[in-house]
C-alpha cells in the first residue's frame, strides 16, 4: 500500500499534463474526487484525524453529484506518481513516447475513459481540439521568441514589432513548423522548441532583411506581404531589390514594384530580367526610362520572352517606329504589359470604327496610349450615345479622336454631361453645343470651376458682354474658354479700353466678333497705327467692324489699301476686307468706272457753265443742230469750223 505522501506528491504534479488537455466538467468532478479521497489530512474514520481549514483560494463550488473514480483509475494514478524520470513538456506539447522513460506506456495520456468522452479501445482518433489548441500554443511561443527577436537585435519599438509580427503570420508559421522539423535531426533532438525556433530566425536573416527595407522607406504591411511571397526564400527580396536599382527603380517604389510584380517574381533569375530589359531597349525604350516604366507597370517582368514579343509586334504591325514605340511605353506602360492580347485587338477594332485604319490607329496610341486603358463598355460606348445625342456625326467623333483623344479617356457623368448642362444654362442649344465640341474638342477637357466658368463671369462683368450675347459669344468662339483670363482676357481688354472704347462698344464688338480678345497686343498694335496714321480712319470704323483686326496686315490690308488709293476710290472697311482677291478686282473695277462716269458729269456741267459766262450770249435754238449738244466739238457738230474748249481725251 502506497504511504500518504507518495499520493500527495503525485497528485500534486498531475495539473501540468492537465493544463493541456480538454477538461470536461464531469472530467474535473471527478478529479476533484479523486483528490478527495485519497486526501491524507482528511478526518479519519474514527473522527480523530486533522481536521484543516477548508481551501478558498480559486475554488468553485457545485452542486453536481460528484462520480467516484474506479479502483483501476485509483491504481493507474499511483503508478504515474511512481515515474522517476519523463520526457520534458513545455506549454502546447503532446505526450510522445520517448525510450528514457522508466515505462514508456506513462508517457501516454492516463484514464482516458476519464477524461475523454468514447469508448474503450478507441485510441486511434484524433482529438482535433487538442492539436489545434497545442497548434495555436506553440504559435504563441513562436511569436513572442520573433517579437523577443525584432526588439533585441533589430532595435525595433514594442508597438512597430507587435504590428510587424501581426502582418507575419505565415512566416510564424515557417518558424514553427522548421523548429518542429529540427527535433529529427539527431544534432537537434536535445533542444528545446525555443531555442530550435531561434535558431530558424538567426540563420533566416529575417532581422536585418526587415531593417533594410524599413530604411528604403516600406511600411511593415508591406514588409509583411513580401516576406510571406517569398516563401521562406528571404535572400530573394534583397537581390531583386538590388536588380531594380540597378535599373533605375527608385528605393520608395521597390516595395511597390516588388509587391505588384506578381507572386512568381521571386521565382525568377536575374538572367531572365535582363533579357526582358535588354529586349525593350532593342524596341526603342531607353535605358533611363527602364526605372520609370518598370515602376508604372511591374507585370512586364513576369511575363515570358514569347509573350512579350508578340505584345511588342501587336504595335509594330500598326506600322509604329522604335521611336514612336518607345515614347508610347514611356507615356502609359500599361497598355504594354497590362491588358490580354485580346483586350487589345477588340479595342484596336472598335477604333476602327470611327473611319480610322491601321496606320492611323498607330499614331493615335502612339500619341495617346492612355486610350488602351480604356473600357470599352463603361467608357466609350456612353460617351458615343450621348455624343449622338449632342447631334454629332462620326465623322466630328472621329475628328474629336483625332484632335483631343483626351476625350475618350474623361468620366461623361462627372466630367463631359456637367460641362454640357453649364452651356444648356446659358441659353446655348444642343445642335450648337455638338457643332462646338466639333470645332473645338479640347474643350472637354478644361475644368468647369476653374477655367470655363471664370471666363464666363469675366466676359459678362468686365468684358461688357451681355446676358442676352453671351451664348452667342461662346457658341461662335469656344476657344475663349481657354484662354487665361490674367495673361491674355485682361490685357486686351485693357488695350481696348485705351483706344478710348467704351466698355458698352467693347462688349458690342466682343458679340460682333468674339475672337478679338484672343489675338495679341503686338499683333493688334500695327493694324490699328496703320488704321488711323496711314488710312486716316477714324476709331468708329474700328468698332463697326472689328474683323478689321483678324486681317493680315502684310498680305491683305496692306495690298487693298495702296489699290484703293492708286485708283482713286474708297471703300469701307468690310467692303475692302472681307472679299476674295477676284472679288475685290471686281469691286475695284466697277467702282473706278462709276467714278470716271461721275467725274464726266461734273466737268461737263462746268465746262457748260464757263461758255456761258464767257460769250455773254445765249445761242439761239435754231442755230442748234438736232445732233449737236450745248458744248460744240470738232468730233461730235461736223461741219464747225472753230471749236470753243477742246475736251480731254478721256471724255
Amino acid at each position: 500500500m502506497l504511504s500518504s505522501a507518495t499520493i500527495h506528491s503525485s497528485l500534486a504534479s498531475f495539473p501540468l499534463f492537465l493544463r493541456h488537455q480538454p477538461l470536461h466538467s464531469s472530467s474535473t468532478l471527478c478529479l476533484c474526487s479523486a483528490v478527495n479521497d485519497h486526501d491524507p489530512l482528511a478526518a479519519t474514520p474514527d473522527g480523530d484525524g486533522l481536521q484543516p481549514h477548508p481551501r478558498k483560494h480559486n475554488y468553485k463550488p457545485t452542486s453536481l453529484p460528484q462520480t467516484p473514480l474506479s479502483p483501476e483509475d485509483k491504481v493507474r494514478i499511483l503508478e504515474l506518481s511512481l515515474v522517476t524520470k519523463r520526457t520534458p513538456q513545455f506549454p502546447g506539447s503532446i505526450f510522445v513516447q520517448s525510450p528514457g522513460d522508466a515505462d514508456v506506456a506513462s508517457s501516454l495520456p492516463p484514464l482516458n475513459t476519464l477524461f475523454r468522452d468514447r469508448p474503450d479501445h478507441a485510441d486511434d482518433v484524433v482529438d482535433e481540439d487538442m492539436l489545434m489548441r497545442a497548434v495555436d500554443i506553440r504559435r504563441n511561443v513562436t511569436t513572442e521568441i520573433f517579437r523577443e527577436a525584432l526588439m533585441k537585435k533589430g532595435k525595433f519599438g514594442i508597438r512597430y514589432a507587435a504590428n510587424l509580427v501581426s502582418s507575419l503570420a505565415d512566416f510564424i508559421d515557417y518558424v514553427m513548423i522548421a523548429a518542429a522539423a529540427m527535433k529529427r535531426q539527431p544534432e537537434f533532438s536535445s533542444w528545446s522548441f525555443n531555442l530550435r525556433a531561434k535558431t530558424v530566425i538567426q540563420e533566416s536573416e529575417v532581422v536585418p532583411l526587415i531593417r533594410w527595407l524599413k530604411h528604403n522607406s516600406q511600411s511593415y504591411i508591406r514588409i509583411g506581404k513580401l516576406i510571406s511571397m517569398t516563401k521562406g526564400n528571404l535572400k530573394s527580396i534583397r537581390l531583386l531589390a538590388e536588380w531594380l536599382n540597378s535599373v533605375g527603380v527608385r528605393g520608395e517604389f521597390l516595395g511597390s514594384v516588388m509587391l505588384r510584380a506578381g507572386d512568381n517574381i521571386f521565382q525568377r533569375s536575374l538572367e531572365e530580367l535582363d533579357e526582358i530589359v535588354e529586349y525593350l531597349e532593342s524596341k526603342g525604350v531607353r535605358g533611363e526610362w527602364m526605372g520609370y516604366v518598370i515602376s508604372r507597370c511591374p507585370g512586364l517582368l513576369c511575363c515570358s520572352m514569347e509573350e512579350l514579343r508578340t505584345r511588342v509586334a501587336f504595335y509594330v504591325d500598326m506600322d509604329m517606329n522604335d521611336h514612336d514605340f518607345g515614347t508610347m511605353v514611356f507615356d502609359c506602360p500599361k497598355a504594354l504589359g497590362y491588358l490580354t492580347l485580346e483586350e487589345m485587338t477588340q479595342k484596336v477594332n472598335y477604333l476602327k470604327e470611327f473611319g480610322l485604319n491601321n496606320e492611323q490607329v498607330g499614331k493615335l496610341l502612339a500619341f495617346k496610349p492612355e486610350l488602351m486603358c480604356c473600357s470599352i463598355e463603361e467608357r466609350w460606348k456612353p460617351l458615343v450615345k450621348y455624343l449622338y445625342y449632342l447631334g454629332i456625326s462620326r465623322m466630328g467623333m472621329r475628328k474629336i479622336l483625332v484632335v483631343k483623344p483626351m476625350v475618350f479617356c474623361i468620366d461623361l457623368e462627372s466630367n463631359i454631361v456637367q460641362k454640357v448642362r453649364f452651356f444648356q444654362d446659358l441659353g446655348i442649344q444642343n445642335d450648337a453645343i455638338g457643332k462646338m465640341l466639333v470645332t473645338f474638342p479640347p474643350l472637354l477637357t478644361y475644368s468647369l470651376l476653374k477655367k470655363i466658368r471664370p471666363v464666363v463671369i469675366f466676359l459678362m462683368t468686365r468684358a461688357g458682354v451681355t446676358q442676352t450675347d453671351i451664348a452667342k459669344v461662346i457658341a461662335l468662339a469656344p476657344q475663349l474658354l481657354g484662354c487665361s483670363i490674367a495673361n491674355k482676357l485682361e490685357v486686351n481688354m485693357k488695350y481696348f479700353l485705351s483706344l478710348g472704347i467704351s466698355i458698352r462698344q467693347l462688349g458690342a464688338m466682343i458679340a460682333d466678333f468674339p475672337m478679338l480678345l484672343r489675338y495679341n497686343i503686338d499683333v493688334l498694335r500695327p493694324k490699328y497705327q496703320y488704321l488711323r496714321r496711314t488710312m486716316v480712319r477714324p476709331l468708329l470704323d474700328a468698332i463697326e467692324f472689328p474683323r478689321f483686326f483678324s486681317y493680315s496686315l502684310e498680305g491683305r490690308i496692306i495690298p487693298r489699301h495702296k489699290s484703293l488709293v492708286e485708283n482713286r476710290i474708297n471703300f469701307k472697311l468690310h467692303h475692302m476686307l472681307a472679299s476674295t482677291d477676284d472679288e475685290f478686282e471686281r469691286k475695284v473695277v466697277a467702282a473706278v468706272d462709276r467714278r470716271i462716269r461721275f467725274e464726266s458729269s461734273v466737268k461737263a456741267r462746268t465746262i457748260s457753265g464757263s461758255l456761258l459766262i464767257m460769250a455773254g450770249e445765249v445761242v439761239p435754238r435754231d442755230s442748234e443742230s438736232p445732233d449737236c449738244s450745248i458744248i460744240k466739238t470738232e468730233s461730235s457738230c461736223p461741219g464747225t469750223e472753230d471749236s470753243t474748249i477742246q475736251t480731254p481725251h478721256h471724255f
